[in-house]
């Protein structure tokens, strides 16, 4: 069976107070993989982590646009985050083997359908695209389909490809409002600071400042390297925030429970365990309660090394389980190999050497997937 492009979306709604609006964008994004939905209400904003297929992730996509329509008034919106849109920003993210050419056409093909069917004005950004979202926000360009006049209630869209990234915030007590947006300033690379790091600093209402970043050379600058570099100026470190989800090989202890690989893995076995149910019989009921099971333990995964390596195990065992029980579609298939490689590649020196033979075992599967 032959793996198709996998994607993953993390839009951003400007609203992240009512529960009942919240909700609806969880609903509207089950038309993919739900993997994640993280409301902010200092913020009045909520990002929900989606996955799927081309044509699913465009489903749903379009869904939780039209839920940010009918639902957000920009005109009565308030909230620390900058923002353009109800629907702000809508990232394409390719997965596994899918190539990031192929979320920019996603992307573009999205954004045609937001105009055409919802008549909301569309900024592209990102790979492939002139603009970035800074030029956006800072209202240095019109939007690429619609405008020049925004939707009076819904503002516009940004849609965008990009590879993976984290939003990460870190909490700075006691730090005046000057010196911590001085910080910021200084971590940006753009200004010449560390490497991948994007960051605004606000103030929370209780007067904290917290510096909000984006890290988008995880390869390079993980959140770790950030706290490392903050240590070494001296500043006063508070509680650290990953919003959305991380990937494995750059987490640290503030992703426990929110890795992306666990949380893909945990919703194809969630889908494998409705497949299971819809058929109706003694033993694919008792395997539908034993995948739901599974798959509470492998959305709660955390950093530790065993975790991650029994993880990767769980994801490439689950594909067998998934065959014989006759519900593996190529979706689930490439959801849980993305999910089982990506938790492999955090494995360090010391766990690889300490289970030789789990993952000679670990490896030999994956590759008698290809």
């Amino acid at each position: 069976m032959r793996a198709h492009p996998l994607f993953e979306s993390v839009p951003n709604f400007s609203e992240g107070t009512r529960g009942e609006i919240v909700a609806a964008f969880a609903g509207a994004a089950a038309l993919a993989h739900v993997l994640d939905v993280d409301a902010d209400v200092d913020h009045n904003r909520v990002v929900v982590s989606l996955a799927g297929n081309a044509s699913h992730v465009v489903d749903a996509l379009l869904a939780s646009v039209e839920v940010a329509i009918d639902h957000i008034d920009l005109r009565e919106h308030r909230g620390v985050h900058p923002r353009v849109g109800a629907a702000d920003v809508l990232p394409i993210v390719p997965l596994g083997d899918a190539k990031l050419a192929g979320a920019h056409e996603l992307a573009r093909e999205l954004g045609e359908r937001v105009w055409n069917e919802q008549h909301v004005p569309v900024y592209f950004y990102g790979h492939g695209e002139p603009h970035t979202l800074a030029d956006i926000r800072a209202r240095r360009v019109t939007p690429d389909l619609g405008g020049p006049d925004l939707h009076e209630s819904a503002g516009a869209v940004c849609i965008g490809a990009r590879p993976p990234l984290l939003a990460f915030n870190v909490l700075l007590p006691g730090a005046p409002p000057e010196a911590a947006r001085a910080l910021a300033r200084s971590l940006r690379e753009a200004n010449g600071g560390l490497r991948g790091v994007q960051a605004l600093a606000f103030m929370l209402p209780g007067g904290v400042m917290q510096l909000s970043m984006n890290l988008f050379r995880l390869e390079e600058t993980p959140p770790a390297a950030v706290i490392a570099e903050l240590e070494q100026r001296g500043v006063v470190i508070g509680p650290q925030q990953v919003i959305g989800l991380c990937p494995a090989a750059a987490a640290n202890d503030a992703a426990g429970g929110r890795l992306l690989e666990g949380r893909l893995a945990a919703a194809a076995a969630r889908r494998g365990a409705e497949l299971c149910a819809a058929q109706g019989d003694d033993e694919h009921l008792r395997l539908a309660v034993r995948l739901e099971q599974v798959a509470g333990q492998l959305a709660g995964s955390g950093i530790d090394q065993e975790e991650l390596l029994a993880g990767a195990e769980r994801a490439t065992a689950l594909i067998g389980v998934l065959v014989a029980a006759g519900v593996l579609d190529h979706e689930l298939r490439t959801m849980l190999e993305c999910a089982a490689r990506g938790l492999r590649s955090a494995l360090l020196y010391p766990t690889l050497s300490h289970y030789p033979a789990r993952i000679e075992a670990l490896d030999e599967k994956l590759e008698a997937k290809d």
